[in-house]
């Protein structure tokens, strides 16, 4: 169950996914699935092609589930 609260970001920061996941208060597998549903969308980083989510995106989410 995601938060009731919402999530302390700035809209500009990237977040990893243990952070998004620790702000939503969520699996990391919820998270990967709500991606794949295209409800959350990430970025990924150039130099390690990890996923980040930016701070908008995050807030955007979570008040899509509100």
């Amino acid at each position: 169950m995601i938060t009731s609260e919402e999530p302390n970001v700035s809209t500009t920061g990237r977040y990893s996914i243990r952070q998004t996941c620790e702000l939503l208060s969520i699996h990391r597998n919820s998270l990967c699935k709500y991606t794949n549903m295209g409800l959350i969308k990430c970025g990924f980083r150039k130099a390690t092609a990890r996923k980040f989510y930016l701070g908008s995106e995050i807030l955007r989410f979570w008040r899509a589930q509100m």
